[in-house]
């Protein structure tokens, strides 16, 4: 025989253990070279900057 609960959860229960599970959104910073919004310790992807250097060819518009 396999694991059966002795009882019911209640709702309450459950969802005290579902608070965890929601998708957090993403903290932006501006970049220090361009000014636009990116993803903190990331590449801008708009620049091609990162930490100061430059990492990958600009994005041509």
């Amino acid at each position: 025989m396999g694991a059966v609960p002795k009882r019911r959860i209640s709702k309450s229960r459950r969802d005290k253990r579902r608070t965890h599970d929601a998708l957090h959104p993403y903290h932006l910073v501006p970049c220090p070279n361009c000014g636009e919004m990116k993803r903190s310790h990331r590449v801008c992807l708009e620049c091609g900057t990162y930490n100061g250097r430059q990492v990958l060819p600009p994005l041509a518009e």
